[in-house]
């Protein structure tokens, strides 16, 4: 008798099309994005590298961690990079960057929009109608806001938006995805230095010009992180994207009362720019508070902000009362305090926004 194998399931042409679309309806474009055969990182250094060249000058925000790595990538490309940089306990300013913008000319500028780990959220959607107005080339790190904040690429003409799934969405991370508008495209193609035949190269991963299906799925692409992707941006699209943002936005105001009434203070200074993924809490070194590794969704800061802050990540499914409760509940057994209070707080909160 002969004995049946079943095993690995080549990824199909349906299966692409439908997470191409589902990409691009979650980005709000009409373009196809390019898909990234791995974690959302490799992304955007791949933006980086399309997009650096001698002779371009980039204006470059930087709010945190990832914005200063952006930065020394562009740089390395031959890029004349200008920073805007603030403290990371606060976001930019739109009056900042105008007057950045009048200073040194730039043809681009590149942001991060959802800061997870500081906890901000920059003003994202201004930024990009006052650089449209100057006509500039507008790159985005949108990996940890899709999901848990706005974004809409055409709209707000967004010439390049790279997202990952493993925050908000509750998708894995060893796939991604970059949304590039035709404006986008025609920058990559006029920069001689953008890689070919490289891991980084995002003209060699260009959809069809005329929006024709591709003839094959492309060998690179994870199988089985695909078909998570897919599944996780159905549960999305079935719960609904609106609701997935305001269930991140009552996590977040939840978070801020319970940390509150525990007489700890969010890092972020500006309560009208918290990101909707974290919420990070002031710590000052209290002996108390310097934990080394996570305690479920609470987190220590990452590099430099080791000691200085805590991060409650509810992101994705940790999105919800039970996991805040949980978090807060913690920051009450390191303090010693009891966690009632702060837990009413949470489900205070948590009631009025439903």
């Amino acid at each position: 008798m002969n004995r049946q194998i079943t095993g690995f399931v080549p990824l199909t042409l349906s299966e692409l099309d439908t997470l191409t679309q589902q990409l691009s309806r979650l980005l709000g474009t009409q373009h196809p994005p390019v898909i990234i055969p791995g974690e959302a990182i490799l992304g955007i250094e791949a933006v980086a590298a399309g997009i650096a060249a001698p002779g371009r000058t980039i204006l470059n925000v930087v709010t945190g961690p990832y914005g200063s790595l952006f930065g020394e990538w562009l740089t390395r490309g031959g890029a004349t990079v200008k920073e805007v940089k603030v403290p990371f306990d606060q976001v930019v300013t739109v009056e900042e960057v105008a007057a950045a913008i009048e200073k040194h000319q730039p043809v681009a500028i590149s942001l991060v929009q959802a800061e997870v780990v500081t906890g901000g959220s920059n003003p994202a959607e201004e930024i990009f109608k006052l650089a449209r107005r100057h006509d500039l080339i507008t790159v985005t790190d949108s990996v940890s806001a899709v999901g848990g904040e706005a974004l809409s690429v055409d709209e707000w003409a967004v010439d390049f938006a790279v997202m990952g799934a493993q925050k908000a969405l509750a998708g894995p991370n060893g796939i991604s995805a970059v949304s590039i508008s035709p404006r986008g495209w025609a920058f990559l193609e006029s920069n001689e230095r953008a890689p070919r035949n490289s891991i980084l190269s995002l003209l060699d991963l260009q959809p069809s010009p005329d929006g024709a299906a591709p003839l094959r799925v492309p060998p690179n692409i994870p199988v089985l992180e695909a078909r998570a992707l897919i599944e996780a941006l159905e549960a999305v699209a079935e719960e609904g994207l609106s609701q997935v943002i305001q269930r991140h936005e009552r996590a977040a105001a939840s978070a801020v009362a319970g940390v509150s009434e525990l007489g700890l203070a969010p890092w972020q200074k500006d309560s009208s720019h918290y990101s909707t993924l974290t919420t990070t809490v002031r710590i000052d070194e209290q002996p108390l508070l310097l934990i080394k590794q996570p305690v479920g969704i609470v987190a220590p800061g990452d590099g430099e902000l080791f000691g200085q802050l805590l991060r409650i990540n509810h992101f994705g499914t940790n999105a919800s009362r039970e996991s805040v409760e949980a978090a807060v509940q913690t920051l009450a057994r390191l303090l010693k305090l009891d966690a009632e209070p702060a837990v009413q707080a949470v489900r205070q909160v948590w009631g009025e926004a439903e």
